[in-house]
């Protein structure tokens, strides 16, 4: 992942070195240690490949986006990309934030695909059990994720089956992320923010909180808030498909977005 930006930014590649204390080109390279699918080191291997790819793009001379958006971790690189803060600023932020959400085990997560949000909100308060589990991940019409205690995943798992959803599938994760049970996490991130200096962003970015732009005098609620709380990716998209002729381009590794924009784009028939 990013093998080939490494050497062409070596600037960035050595200060990215420095902050993490380990070599972030071994890591995303050969992974020597089997780190790289170890949230603390996830998310400063992302971020760090997400910011060369968008110095990469900019390089090339494309022309700007009108908007940017992240999913999860990925909202640092928009924030980043809008001029909020510096390299390094987003990636100790992103370092610290990895940190406090690894010490926090005994969760998981589930996506539940052929169900819509709607139904799947109902599901969860109909029981007990159910109340206990938070949406993490509006995703699509079709793919959301919910998170919380192993035991309760397993529990709910016969309601959704005979609502007749087309698969729940846990996923390899070590916590319940975007969940009630991120809170003290949350609480921790929101100390080195109130340390951060940021900047107004120079272009809309579209909060995983919200779904909506950033409120300028709100960032350091709206980043700390985002670790506790649902990553409304739908809403966003449906924001951007507002807006007259939409066109999306995604920066980094994989197509993961692109086809959830493809999914919601069909749904709507547009």
């Amino acid at each position: 992942m990013g093998a080939a930006l490494f050497d062409q930014y070596a600037d960035w590649t050595a200060e990215a070195d420095r902050c993490l204390g380990y070599s972030i080109r071994e890591l995303c390279v050969s992974d020597p240690r089997g780190e790289l699918g170890l949230t603390k080191f996830t998310q400063p291997a992302l971020y760090v490949v997400n910011a060369l790819t968008y110095r990469a793009r900019a390089d090339s001379g494309a022309a700007p986006p009108d908007y940017v958006a992240g999913h999860s971790l990925g909202e640092f690189n928009a924030l980043l990309a809008a001029g909020v803060f510096d390299f390094p600023t987003g990636l100790n932020l992103v370092r610290r934030r990895g940190e406090l959400m690894s010490e926090v085990t005994g969760g998981g997560m589930v996506a539940v695909v052929g169900l819509e949000p709607a139904r799947i909100g109902a599901i969860l308060d109909a029981s007990e059990v159910g109340r206990r589990l938070d949406v993490a991940n509006f995703n699509s019409f079709d793919q959301t994720v919910i998170a919380g205690q192993k035991d309760d995943l397993v529990a709910v798992r016969p309601d959704f089956e005979s609502a007749g959803v087309r698969a729940f599938i846990p996923l390899k994760v070590s916590a319940p992320f975007h969940s009630r049970y991120m809170q003290d996490a949350q609480q921790e991130f929101q100390t080195l923010l109130d340390e951060t200096s940021f900047r107004k962003p120079s272009i809309p970015v579209i909060a995983n909180v919200t779904g909506k732009p950033y409120e300028p005098d709100r960032i350091r609620e709206t980043l700390s808030a985002q670790i506790g709380s649902s990553v409304r990716w739908l809403d966003s998209m449906l924001y951007f498909l507002d807006r007259p002729e939409p066109a999306f381009e995604e920066i980094g590794p994989g197509t993961v977005l692109t086809k959830l924009a493809a999914q919601i784009r069909k749904k709507l028939g547009r």
